[in-house]
Formats: structure tokens, sequence, C-alpha cells
């Protein structure tokens, strides 16, 4: 998998780590490293990240921005019932 091939994967949609890992049928631990260096270099191009982070849906905590993987736990009700982070790209409006 060519990290620009993940750009026209995620255009137009917002998928999570593991979907996308079922999707392309590789391992998330190995995806993991290809998406972060996409977001950094999605800075320097045309395109914008999409992320909407994990949430606990039980209590509505927002966790980190930076995280691609979905926590274990909640912080503040230590609930486990987490959505996971999901991203997506778009093209930059100039």
């Amino acid at each position: 998998m060519f990290r620009p091939d993940l750009i026209e994967i995620l255009r137009g949609r917002r998928l999570a780590l593991g979907e996308l890992a079922r999707e392309l049928d590789v391992d998330p631990s190995e995806l993991e490293d290809d998406l972060e260096h996409l977001r950094k270099s999605l800075k320097h191009s045309d395109y914008r990240e999409i992320f909407e982070p994990a949430t606990c849906r039980k209590c509505g905590f927002v966790f980190h921005q930076a995280r691609l993987r979905k926590p274990g736990k909640c912080p503040r009700c230590k609930g486990t019932w987490i959505s996971e982070p999901r991203l997506g790209i778009e093209v930059q409006s100039h």
C-alpha cells in the first residue's frame, strides 16, 4: 500500500482504523504508521484531514485528537462503550 493511495481511499469518506484495515486486508498496526505519516504530509498538500476523535457513548467524553486507535476505557466514567476515531480527507478550499 502506498501512502498516496490512502488519499484516494479516504477522500470523501470517514473510516475508522479497523474499517480501513479490513477493507485493505492489512493489520491495523501496519496501517497506523502510514496514516500517521499521511496526516503530517497533508499539511503540505492540497488536502486536509477530517478527524472525528473517539467519544465515550456513555458520558460523551471526547478523547484527544491525535489518537487513531480506540481507547480501552473512558477516563471520566470508566465505561468501555467507546466509538472509534474516524479519519477522512477532503480537498482544501483556498
